[in-house]
């Protein structure tokens, strides 16, 4: 028999669900505004600390401020409360904004009193072993090949006055001394430039020259206007050779040091100019690679030369040859060959002779009249400052071969000079 009990109705859960929900968004609430006063904790100190201020303010005047308060007893309730705050506040601030002076610090080392430390070393690393000194070299220890050694060998002088000097003391410029047919600028150029063209056999029309001075690349074009780009320079000029022994040599050793291979050299122009007459203790090449072979030039021609250097002179030359003192001693035949001799034999005086005793002329004979002197020719080696010199002196026009020809009487390059 079925039951006549009706089926008890399904409890109703939903004020508990929603009792529960209504707790968790409470709980959640309180987690926000933690957070967000935990986070905004410097601001909420900041303003505790203002409104503690204006409090303590108000209540020392006894006037009303900017918030208002009523009441002395407001004031004060308002000055515990922000004061409260305002700790409450800084501790959580600290906790979220740790001090900068303890953030990552590390422990100060002190350097060390000892006078071996290095505080070059790196932290954890052991000390390092300290190079070997090297022995310098030095002009009395240096090998006897070397330009070093040689320095030694040459006596130290004060300058001697200019007095006297000229350029024509040196004899003729380019003068073929090595005999090949070319004057010494062809050869100089010839050896010292690359891609060399020629017109003929001896004249150099064109080449690159790496100049030794500046370390620049030349392109060198034979031209009125483009030629002295690149000029001759005598390593050792020969107005400081003139006043360091040259006025003591003869005219052929002179002649032989202002031609001498050794003593020549294929240079930018620019620096030449700038280098003028200066010695080692004044003028370097701006190329400190060429330095070392520079003044190892130097110094062997002036070994072969017999001249003298001055004290600050041969000072700059050792302190840079002791950088390089393998550098070696160059030698020139052609200053063996003129130092050999040991004057020149245009130079020696004539012994003098008693003059014979002139014939008396006699009546029946009476002399001859002499003929009048034939005008002499122009020597082979004349050189001609400008065309005014060649003019005065009867040469010109001077031709291609003719004594005296140079380059610079003939601009044009027609082979025809002061026309």
């Amino acid at each position: 028999m079925p039951s006549l009990t009706p089926p008890r109705p399904a409890p109703d859960t939903t004020p508990g669900k929603a009792g529960r929900h209504k707790k968790l968004w409470w709980i959640a609430l309180a987690l926000v505004l933690v957070i967000a006063i935990i986070v905004l904790s410097p601001i909420i100190c900041t303003l505790a600390l203002a409104v503690a201020i204006t409090a303590g303010v108000s209540l020392g005047k006894k006037t009303p401020t900017f918030l208002r308060f009523t009441t002395p007893a407001a004031a004060t309730r308002a000055l515990i409360l922000s004061v409260v705050v305002a700790l409450l506040s800084a501790g959580m601030a600290n906790l979220v904004l740790p001090r900068a002076d303890t953030v990552d610090e590390a422990p100060v080392a002190f350097a060390s009193a000892s006078p071996a430390a290095d505080d070059t070393v790196a932290v954890g690393e052991g000390p390092q072993a300290s190079p070997t000194p090297t022995e310098t070299v030095t002009p009395e220890t240096a090998d006897a090949s070397t330009a070093l050694a040689a320095l030694a060998t040459l006596e130290v002088k004060g300058r001697a006055p200019k007095t006297g000097y000229d350029r024509d003391e040196f004899g003729q410029r380019w003068k073929d001394i090595d005999r090949n047919g070319c004057g010494q600028r062809d050869d100089v150029l010839a050896r010292d430039l690359t891609a060399v063209q020629k017109d003929g056999r001896c004249v150099v029309t064109s080449g690159i020259l790496n100049d030794p001075f500046t370390g620049d690349r030349i392109e060198f074009v034979r031209g009125q206007n483009t030629s002295a780009l690149v000029q001759i320079d005598h390593i050792v000029p020969l107005s400081d050779a003139w006043q360091k022994g040259a006025q003591q040599l003869t005219a052929h050793q002179r002649e032989t040091l202002g031609n001498d291979p050794l003593n020549l050299l294929a240079v930018d122009g620019a620096a030449n100019a700038q280098k003028s007459d200066s010695d080692a203790a004044t003028w370097l090449p701006k190329n400190k690679d060429f330095r070392c072979t520079y003044v190892a030039r130097q110094v062997s021609v002036k070994v072969a030369y017999e001249l003298w250097v001055t004290q600050a002179e041969r000072d700059a030359i050792e302190r840079i040859l002791t950088e390089c003192p393998a550098e070696p001693l160059l030698t020139s035949e052609y200053a063996a060959d003129a130092m050999a001799i040991a004057a020149d034999p245009a130079s020696k005086p004539s012994p003098s002779v008693a003059p014979a005793p002139k014939p008396q002329p006699t009546q029946e004979s009476k002399p001859a009249p002499a003929p009048a002197p034939a005008k002499p020719a122009p020597p082979a080696d004349v050189y001609y400052k400008n065309c005014t010199a060649a003019r005065e002196a009867g040469a010109a026009p001077v031709h291609v071969g003719d004594p005296g020809y140079a380059t610079h009487l003939d601009r044009d390059g027609d082979g025809v000079g002061c026309e």
